[in-house]
């Protein structure tokens, strides 16, 4: 998301800050652009010359030459301007990068172990924070423009082409760990990324360093094997791109390890060591919502499109829409090892749409084998869809 804000240099302005340097009371631009952050509610703010990161470009493309990416297409239409950030802006001369804690109050991984209830991924149980971010990112962007006096930015958040993580290492925010995530010295694994672009010179910070070491605990938690080496994701194997990006059936050798997980996947981000240092967020807008704490599967799986739009307006997993969702929430139905979840499953069997019917085929099958055998013949032959014939076929 992108919001371009500039303004003019007035006479009243050059007065102000003329006065201010006679009498030494004015602070640097930098110092007063990291405090109003601070108000703001970042934990973060950092600064970094456009140039950041020119490497990433190289090791962009030898990613997506790979088809690492998936069904990200628009990661490959945007490669030459997610390169570098003169590239989206040649304009710009230096970053302003913030971060916001996002940190759990409680262990987000305690929840799998709940066979009968969903896992959703810590950032997406509450508000979507794109919107909440943006607005105090225009926030502070009009600041530090009016303090300046001059100039022009440009507000990210993260569905733009920007690389947050390494220009955040540029700026000394965290440093891209082995799961290719950012980690903090200070927060952990749990910093939200935005980023402002200006054309106003602004002194940066150093970089910060790789602190991983010899560890790999988040390479070697992950269920699906989506690390192929330290510092490369294959999102093709991950659990947060199947659960969110991935619009067709999930692959059937990544189901089962999927278990519970029906928005995203945490296991890499809270292994990390450095997590001994991080804190709960204090944003309340963050939060999570007690329905979006381990909600059964059993409610979720009964949503039609408007109950779905209505459980989660405002929240990020509303995207994916209702038939994405379900195709999840069977999934972990198919995982529960819970009978009396069948007749869920066997009920979406009749759902209108084709991949909501394909994963309630597998989940039957995976409850109820001998049940799913009565049904197959006249199921099968009356099935106008391909990709669930298939379905039937393969649980048979």
């Amino acid at each position: 998301m992108r919001v371009s804000i500039s303004t003019g240099l007035t006479a009243k302005r050059k007065d102000r800050d003329r006065q201010a340097k006679r009498i030494g009371a004015a602070p640097p631009i930098e110092e007063a652009i990291r405090a109003r952050a601070f108000e703001l509610g970042f934990d973060v703010c950092r600064f970094a010359p456009a140039e950041a990161a020119p490497a990433q470009g190289e090791r962009l493309r030898a990613w997506l030459q790979d088809g690492a990416h998936g069904d990200m297409s628009w990661m490959l239409d945007t490669a030459d301007r997610r390169a570098a950030p003169r590239a989206l802006w040649p304009e710009a001369t230096s970053l302003v990068m913030l971060g916001l804690n996002y940190g759990p109050e409680t262990d987000p991984l305690a929840s799998l172990s709940q066979r009968d209830r969903a896992t959703i991924s810590v950032y997406a149980r509450n508000r979507d924070y794109h919107d909440l971010i943006k607005g105090r990112l225009k926030q502070l962007a009009a600041f530090m423009l009016k303090r300046a006096g001059a100039g022009n930015a440009k507000v990210f958040v993260d569905t733009a082409p920007v690389m947050e993580k390494p220009l955040a290492q540029t700026a000394g925010v965290g440093w891209q760990g082995k799961h290719t995530n950012l980690v903090s010295r200070d927060f952990g694994s749990w910093l939200f990324l935005g980023a402002i672009f200006t054309n106003l010179r602004l002194a940066p910070d150093p970089p910060e360093q790789d602190h991983c070491g010899s560890c790999r605990k988040c390479l070697d938690i992950c269920p699906t094997a989506a690390f192929p080496a330290p510092y490369r994701l294959d999102a093709r194997r991950c659990i947060s791109y199947l659960t969110i990006e991935h619009k067709g059936p999930i692959p059937i050798e990544f189901r089962e390890n999927i278990g519970n997980r029906i928005y995203g996947c945490d296991d890499c981000l809270a292994v990390c060591p450095w997590n001994k240092y991080a804190s709960a967020g204090r944003e309340a807008k963050l939060a999570a919502r007690p329905e979006f704490d381990s909600p059964p599967l059993a409610q979720l799986a009964r949503l039609d499109d408007a109950a779905f739009r209505a459980l989660f307006s405002g929240s990020p997993i509303k995207r994916i829409g209702r038939d994405r969702f379900l195709r999840n929430v069977l999934i972990a139905i198919g995982n529960s090892r819970r009978l009396e979840l069948a007749a869920e499953a066997e009920r979406l069997i009749d759902d209108a749409v084709p991949i909501v019917r394909g994963a309630a085929v597998w989940a039957l099958g995976r409850l109820a084998p001998a049940r799913l055998a009565e049904l197959r013949l006249q199921r099968l032959a009356a099935e106008p869809d391909e990709t669930v014939r298939q379905e039937w076929r393969q649980a048979a």
